[in-house]
């Protein structure tokens, strides 16, 4: 299986990794202290990860959605919490022209859902030179996920990333099938499981997304029972106030217990 490094989280090579953050940058102030609180976590527990955040959610339920405060200042804010706190950071791209911009500041781009079969989005990232991960749309079967790889390896991109993170079943609802998690792995490169999204309810709350965050953790533990390389959770100090996704972001308090077990479960599985 491939495996890379982004400053210093490995990706594979029998590593357990992390993306952590809150769905949306909200402030300079906010994003500093998320960064640093979950590092500290990460440090105490002994386990990498890469800052997640996005500077826009283009594909919110409803015109009156928050969907962030722009590019040029969210690029920004990445770029102090690099800075500052000392780590790697993703954050979503929706158009090829944001691509340039967003690779000086990014060290992964990630590829919304929705996206994942828009042809000259991902070659452009591909291009990059900087590490692409793309979360497996909610209407793709998994097998189907291996034209993606094709795509950005005949693009030149040798760091890639596939993201699952559930599957539409029925209206506000999603599944996550755990064969999905063999069958990518199968295709060479190191899996994600996006647990948090895993659980939303798209649109389920009328102009909102719904969500479950009190089976977090079960999703989590299972995803790493089956052997993914890392785990993708959106976290926030208070969820209830985020202006974005809180209905399934995982409480800040609740972090390092969980990645305890999740290192406890990868090292288990991984025995000799």
């Amino acid at each position: 299986m491939q495996s890379f490094q982004v400053d210093d989280v490995v990706f594979g090579a029998g590593n357990l990794s992390f993306i952590l953050g809150p769905c949306v940058v909200e402030s300079m102030k906010h994003a500093m202290f998320m960064a640093t609180s979950i590092k500290e976590i990460c440090d105490r527990v002994g386990v990498g990860f890469v800052y997640k955040s996005s500077f826009d959610k283009a594909n919110r339920s409803s015109i009156e959605s928050f969907r962030g405060q722009g590019m040029e200042f969210g690029l920004e804010v990445l770029a102090q919490v690099k800075a500052d706190v000392g780590v790697p950071v993703i954050t979503d791209i929706h158009e090829p022209w944001q691509v340039e911009k967003t690779a000086e500041v990014a060290d992964i781009l990630q590829i919304p859902a929705f996206l994942c079969r828009q042809t000259d989005l991902l070659i452009e990232a591909a291009k990059s030179g900087r590490a692409v991960n793309v979360k497996k749309g909610q209407f793709l079967a998994p097998w189907d996920a291996k034209n993606i790889v094709d795509k950005l390896s005949a693009a030149g991109c040798e760091k890639i990333l596939l993201t699952e993170r559930g599957a539409s079943f029925g209206y506000n609802n999603l599944v996550v099938d755990l064969r999905s998690f063999p069958i990518m792995r199968s295709f060479g490169v190191p899996v994600v499981f996006d647990v948090t999204h895993s659980l939303q309810l798209p649109g389920g709350l009328g102009k909102a997304t719904g969500g479950q965050a009190q089976y977090i953790e079960d999703f989590a533990r299972a995803g790493v029972a089956c052997g993914v390389e890392a785990v993708f959770m959106e976290v926030h100090h208070n969820p209830a106030i985020a202006p974005s996704d809180g209905p399934n972001q995982l409480p800040l308090d609740r972090l390092e217990k969980l990645l305890s077990k999740l290192k406890q479960i990868h090292e288990l599985i991984n025995e000799n």
